[in-house]
């Protein structure tokens, strides 16, 4: 198991594409364009090599092998006075995951993330920061402070707690000036963030499956994308499915992302979003993945037969696997505010949701949002992003995201 606080390059070449890729025959599917450089399907490729995950585990981290405190200082047992001790038995495999923690430094790659965080928050923390500009701590200066928390849509709840704080740790540690005020109150908003602050875990099942939804416009697909090129980074195979059977196109944009990721896709054209869901877990499994990230159609969450829809799709999933979806993301623009708090609450009540990706922070004024999230409901945010290009998707810390809100 790992996490994605680190990246490492694939560990080995992958070979050209022989055949076409195949569904089983449980929903009459057709294969979609693998591209050239995907990997070959055959007899020999279904099974992984022994030991794959185990060295990817290894590699982040994560799940390492510990003997039982029992076994480790039992002492030896002797048949004889005159008998060598008898070797003590091997020590169960303990897998946990672990998550590897964010450095207390910020590495190179890191730093240059934090500055593209910092430029796409901007014009949320000018409106913010203009309020510690002043010489006085008074409450005119906690007038203009929640004013600024309201606009950026940090929401009622979350200003209101933010403000309480913020008083009482200005009052503990007396705080005169208020460029101070600003450090408290970038402190405050880190703790009340830090709940949101989860990594993605991918190893506890085989494949793990992740059910990806968000609404029309909310950089669904191209999140999908860019959380493949994460993936594939840290030596994980993926299959994606396309599922999203609505939309013209949805189909072709996947399979972009596929090519240039080079991992393979299954879909059908106008097929059952369902049935393809069905097909792509059981060919992750067939195939001993690591991951099976499936795609669905963008709704608006007051439409109610579409919403059924996703739960429908929930349902079919597993019954390909009894343990799955391992994961249900919700994609979500930033720039929409409040009503990405609305759909936080309609997709959780309809699918359980385990973690959040939030994308187009940058260039707008309505960064707040994550505070009324953290508020309200403290789903994990496993990813932001701050622009259309793959870099800019990147894990989410409370403290850096604070940080650059109001630097």
């Amino acid at each position: 198991m790992f996490s994605f606080f680190k990246k490492k390059p694939l560990s080995s070449a992958v070979p050209p594409a022989d055949e076409p890729v195949s569904t089983p025959a449980s929903a009459p599917t057709q294969p979609v364009n693998v591209p050239e450089t995907a990997p070959a399907i055959t007899p020999e490729s279904a099974t992984k090599e022994p030991g794959t995950i185990d060295r990817l585990r290894q590699m982040f981290g994560a799940g390492k092998t510990t003997p039982p405190p029992d076994s480790a200082s039992a002492a030896p047992v002797v048949a004889a006075p005159a008998a060598k001790p008898a070797p003590a038995p091997a020590p169960a495999m303990v897998t946990a995951p672990v998550p590897v923690p964010v450095p207390a430094v910020l590495p190179e790659e890191r730093a240059h993330w934090f500055g593209r965080l910092k430029a796409g928050l901007r014009k949320t923390g000018s409106n913010i920061s203009t309020v510690f500009t002043g010489t006085k701590i008074d409450e005119a200066l906690y007038e203009e402070l929640e004013d600024a928390l309201l606009m950026a849509d940090t929401g009622v709840k979350a200003t209101q707690h933010l403000l309480a704080d913020l008083k009482r740790r200005v009052k503990d540690t007396k705080a005169t000036e208020p460029s101070a005020v600003k450090e408290l109150l970038a402190q405050s908003l880190a703790d009340l963030l830090q709940p949101l602050e989860k990594p993605l875990v991918i190893g506890r099942f085989t494949p793990t499956v992740i059910m990806v939804a968000g609404v029309n416009g909310a950089g669904k697909t191209t999140s999908i994308g860019k959380l493949t090129k994460h993936l594939a980074d840290a030596g994980a195979s993926v299959l994606l499915a396309a599922a999203d059977t609505y939309r013209a196109a949805a189909r072709e944009q996947l399979g972009v992302w596929a090519t240039r990721n080079t991992v393979e896709i299954v879909s059908q054209e106008g097929g059952d979003p369902a049935a393809v869901s069905f097909d792509a877990v059981t060919a992750g499994k067939a195939r001993k993945k690591d991951v099976v990230l499936v795609d669905t159609a963008g709704r608006l969450p007051t439409q109610l037969h579409l919403m059924e829809e996703l739960k429908k799709i929930r349902r079919v999933v597993t019954k390909a696997d009894a343990t799955a979806p391992h994961e249900v993301l919700l994609v979500i623009d930033g720039n929409t505010g409040q009503n990405a708090l609305a759909q936080v609450r309609a997709f959780d009540d309809a699918l359980q949701l385990t973690g959040l990706i939030v994308t187009k922070l940058d260039g707008t004024a309505k960064g707040g949002v994550l505070a009324a999230i953290a508020q309200e409901r403290p789903i994990p945010v496993y990813f932001v992003g701050v622009g259309e290009k793959l870099e800019d998707l990147e894990t989410f810390s409370a403290r850096e995201f604070a940080q650059a809100l109001l630097s």
